[in-house]
């Protein structure tokens, strides 16, 4: 059988190759998923949909209540004007990106993305018939994106730029000026700039900047996943410009035809109700990330206090052979080079478990020999 040259030029991710390997005993530091329960506020919304039956198709775009509160959170918490109907209610941040390189790139686009970087920029891009080109970011500069890196990289080809603050694998927060330099740079030349600030409210030192603040032709990609412990639901959005969202929602429509009502409802309380939840998490993730970076600095393992999102990745000698000797102490980590051919030689933890469990984690590892 013939498949799809685009589809073959991808690799499952390499995340989800080691969250296969998770056994019974296993202590899972390798998936970026909050072990909180949706907050309660929340749930009721979506039982209360449930009730109420609210389960057939929305509109394309999503529910308008729903594009009306995050076009004023975006307003108001990332100064981003986003009218309503250019935001389009997405499964998930994953859908958004997708379809925004499926609407940008033609065949032989070039796409500047983080390396190391998460996992789906270089995928989306070569899904869609695109380039992707590395943008290699440097541990001396907090693993951060600069507008340096991101010139040298700019050739006739370059489409769009990727950003992505705070940070996968890194935790690395970009400073204001990083974000106003590359948005700048976008402008100049007339490039988009993707954000995806899905880890936007999980920054322990310093402040989030949107780079739809400082740029015309910027991409806002963000969802409910991380901060509010929603996962499962399956739900984010998109803000762009009209006409690149009048191109997104035809992939959208064909795509998916709308993300889940259900999950909308939900969505649409997490922005509206109590924002406590979201600090309590922070915080807790803030006492993990100590504990982490301290244990594996007392075992001999370099590794600086990222300043958002829910990862360390430190630089292990023998990385590979790391990660297999974790696996045989039921500690599931994953190699850095899942995020990129610049991250071979990391390594990258997940403390978006609990703090026992990292603890004990911790105590598997700490007399491996590397």
């Amino acid at each position: 059988m013939k498949t799809s040259k685009r589809v073959k030029s991808i690799s499952l991710s390499g995340i989800r190759k080691m969250f296969e390997l998770v056994g019974e005993d296993s202590i899972n530091l390798g998936l970026g998923e909050p072990d909180f329960d949706t907050p309660h506020h929340i749930r009721n919304a979506a039982v209360e949909a449930l009730k109420e039956s609210f389960t057939h198709y929305t509109v394309n775009k999503g529910i308008l209540e729903l594009r009306e509160a995050i076009s004023n959170k975006l307003e108001c918490e990332n100064n981003v004007e986003a009218d309503p109907e250019s935001i389009i209610v997405t499964v998930g941040a994953s859908e958004a990106l997708f379809m925004c390189m499926q609407a940008i790139v033609d065949s032989g686009d070039e796409v500047l993305v983080p390396d190391p970087g998460f996992v789906s920029y270089d995928a989306c891009v070569k899904l869609s018939g695109g380039v992707s080109v590395p943008v290699k970011l440097e541990e001396e500069n907090e693993f951060r994106m600069t507008p340096e890196n991101v010139l040298e990289n700019i050739t006739d080809k370059t489409k769009a730029i990727v950003l992505n603050s705070p940070s996968n694998p890194t935790g690395a927060v970009m400073k204001k000026e990083d974000i106003k330099g590359v948005a700048e740079i976008a402008d100049d030349h007339d490039l988009v700039l993707i954000s995806d600030e899905i880890y936007e409210k999980i920054i322990y030192e310093g402040k989030h900047y949107s780079p739809g603040s400082f740029c015309e032709n910027s991409v806002t990609i963000n969802g409910f996943s991380k901060a509010y412990a929603m996962t499962g639901f399956r739900i984010g959005y998109v803000a762009a410009n009209p006409e690149l969202t009048e191109e997104m929602l035809k992939v959208h429509q064909y795509n998916t035809a709308c993300a889940s009502s259900i999950s909308q409802k939900a969505a649409l309380q997490a922005l509206k109700g109590p924002q406590d939840s979201v600090g309590e998490m922070v915080a807790e993730f803030k006492r993990r990330r100590n504990l982490i970076v301290k244990r594996l600095n007392d075992m001999g393992v370099e590794c600086s206090a990222p300043h958002g999102a829910f990862y360390v990745f430190p630089k292990i000698e023998n990385s590979q052979e790391f990660v297999s000797e974790s696996l045989k102490r039921d500690v599931v980590v994953v190699h850095g080079d899942a995020f990129g051919k610049y991250g071979s030689e990391n390594v990258r933890f997940s403390y978006a478990t609990s703090y026992e469990e990292i603890e004990e984690a911790m105590d598997r590892l700490e007399n491996i020999n590397f």
